[in-house]
């Protein structure tokens, strides 16, 4: 099936999990995509196994450090097409940094590189046909909060950190599709979670932690091909008007599901993106719809 012949996909995180999953499919179906990866290296490697099984496959392997802003600007800058912006790179560690920005590393990266790219690309992806930011979170946005302090003071803050820019990812897709729907953009936002599957960022955690995860996810996880499902689904399926594409809680096939709360909070999206506007210094070409 070739129905994404001619389309241009930019996947974060495409060196490994549900990225790499998620881009070995979207190859078969014609895509071009190009695979934005901190670890050009394991990117590299990945693309020659897909181009070993699929000859035709149109790769591309660029890299791209979300928790850089320069790296955000580089790649942006030298990218002249896209149709959809398949934002999947996450980062999940209990080793707190703080990077240029001034916040911690996960939320720095999973939520204010994304938001930057997202906006950097803006202007090219409304000139493409039918074109889409794919946005992907995870069923623990429920359990998050935006916190005043970004930069994750203590261990237990560290802990909700991951949750937390989680639920930030679910807030910018909602707060996008408002804006770009009362904007009159060409641009749909689509929100997915791929439910819980052994990837590469389970590597972060403590061995406790990882054992634990190791443990739910062979009782009610998804292998990551399944969980890719869900990614796919929300660059070439219809665009839902509302909710959130996914498997039931943690495994099962792909499905719109409601959005819950905190994430349905209109304010606390509002809120959020101009935060993020203000901490990444990109504002976003569309504005935010007459109250």
């Amino acid at each position: 099936m070739n129905d994404q012949q001619g389309r241009t996909v930019v996947v974060t995180g495409a060196g490994s999990g549900f990225g790499a999953a998620a881009t070995r499919v979207l190859a078969g179906r014609g895509a071009h995509v190009v695979m934005a990866a901190r670890d050009t290296a394991k990117a590299t490697r990945v693309r020659d196994e897909i181009v070993a099984e699929q000859p035709g496959a149109r790769l591309t392997v660029r890299a791209l450090d979300l928790f850089d802003p320069a790296s955000v600007r580089a790649f942006a800058e030298a990218t002249d097409e896209v149709d959809v912006l398949l934002a999947n790179a996450g980062l999940g560690s209990m080793q707190r940094v703080v990077g240029p920005l001034g916040v911690e590393r996960g939320f720095a990266t999973n939520h204010l590189g994304h938001f930057a790219l997202a906006a950097l690309l803006f202007p090219r992806m409304e000139r493409a046909a039918a074109p889409r930011v794919v946005t992907v979170s995870s069923s623990l946005y429920r359990r998050g909060r935006i916190p005043e302090d970004l930069t994750y003071r203590g261990r237990a803050a560290m802990l909700r950190s991951y949750n937390d820019s989680k639920l930030a990812n679910a807030l910018f897709a909602v707060e996008l599709g408002r804006r770009t729907a009362a904007a009159g953009s060409p641009v749909a936002s689509v929100l997915v979670h791929p439910g819980m599957a052994s990837t590469p960022m389970q590597d972060g955690h403590p061995a406790p932690v990882r054992a634990v995860l190791g443990l739910l996810t062979r009782w009610v996880g998804n292998s990551v091909d399944a969980g890719a499902a869900a990614l796919v689904e929300g660059v070439v399926g219809r665009v839902p008007a509302a909710g959130i594409i996914g498997p039931d809680r943690h495994g099962g096939r792909p499905e719109v599901r409601a959005l819950r709360a905190p994430a349905d909070d209109v304010e606390l999206a509002r809120r959020l993106w101009e935060r993020s506007e203000e901490l990444t210094g990109v504002p976003f070409p569309v504005r935010a719809p007459a109250v």
